[in-house]
């Protein structure tokens, strides 16, 4: 084993050769697979988990040979040791998908097989119906005049407004929303919205009236400077808007709509999707609205409109009613 400098008491020790091979795999996350930055800062700290319980596991830091011809009994051993500490099985699958890819960096570098990693299964992975919100409240949360007795500046409601709108008009993920620069606000009805979204994959979104009214209101209101070239967003003192407070907005409008938890910035993107499908929107054209890259993720909208009119059937029909 290579033999590793004192780390601090909060982060455990790694070898310099698995140190130097990670940060040259998160960049290349970040530069050829095109993740998004919030994606390789937790596969990162996957990693970095899995290479602490190895050091305790060995009683030294592995290098980057071990880790490359490490048995499948150690992987599983780690995925059971993060669900004893309450990880989900999403959260575990994404664990084994972080070590996985890094395992098979250091396996083409060092040229060590790496069939102990391979022959783990990640935990099958229940996929849950999005939770769409009611077309009213959904509506409702775009209006800066429903929070009006909040102790907070009319431009900042405005501006949460207007995030919203884009997430129900537009379909836009919270990142997407907040990644818009001001030369790009859409500020014309009809106008295209150039997005990119995961796997830096690029969309066009179309601009409905509510949503350029809604921008055009905040560009209006901002108090503080709107550089062409800088996110159009921007937080009470200027900077960047965080999606922590966009999320705390929302919480305060299910309190006032009576909405449940599950009523998030990322449901009213659900929403989005599921209202049209509703309509009569087409299932191809929805997916490219929402920029999947593959259109069985787009079709779990259509489970979600069934769901929902077999419990309309189920509360209606006389034959369906139960005792």
């Amino acid at each position: 084993m290579i033999a590793s400098a004192p780390a601090p008491d909060d982060e455990p020790a790694i070898a310099p050769d698995v140190e130097a091979a990670l940060r040259a795999h998160l960049v290349a996350l970040a530069t050829e697979r095109r993740y998004a930055a919030n994606t390789v800062e937790a596969y990162g700290r996957d990693i970095r988990q899995f290479l602490a319980f190895l050091a305790e596991h060995l009683g030294e830091p592995p290098d980057a040979a071990a880790i490359a011809a490490l048995p499948a009994r150690d992987l599983r051993a780690f995925l059971a040791a993060r669900r004893r500490t309450g990880a989900v099985d999403a959260t575990l699958s994404r664990k084994l998908a972080a070590v996985r890819g890094f395992a098979r960096r250091l396996a083409r570098e060092t040229g060590i097989e790496m069939s102990g990693v391979a022959a783990v299964r990640g935990p099958k992975r229940r996929r849950d119906l999005p939770r769409p919100i009611p077309p009213a409240a959904a509506v409702a949360m775009t209006d800066p005049d429903l929070r009006a007795d909040e102790d907070r500046p009319d431009w900042v409601l405005i501006r949460d407004a207007a995030v919203l709108a884009l997430l129900y008009g537009a379909g836009l993920r919270i990142s997407e929303a907040l990644g818009i620069l001001r030369r790009d606000a859409p500020l014309v009805e009809g106008a295209s919205l150039r997005v990119v979204g995961k796997g830096g994959r690029t969309r066009t979104a179309p601009v409905i009236g509510p949503v350029a009214t809604a921008v055009r209101a905040y560009v209006a209101a901002c108090p503080h400077p709107l550089p062409e070239d800088e996110p159009l967003f921007r937080g009470h003192k200027g900077g960047p808007l965080s999606p922590r407070i966009v999320q705390d907005a929302v919480a305060r409008l299910r309190g006032g709509l009576g909405l449940p938890d599950s009523a998030t910035p990322h449901a009213l993107r659900h929403s989005f999707a599921t209202h049209l499908l509703a309509r009569g929107g087409d299932l191809r054209a929805i997916q490219e609205l929402l920029g999947h890259a593959s259109l069985s993720t787009t079709q779990i909208y259509t489970r979600v409109d069934a769901a929902s009119l077999l419990a309309a059937v189920e509360a209606a029909h006389p034959r369906a009613r139960r005792s």
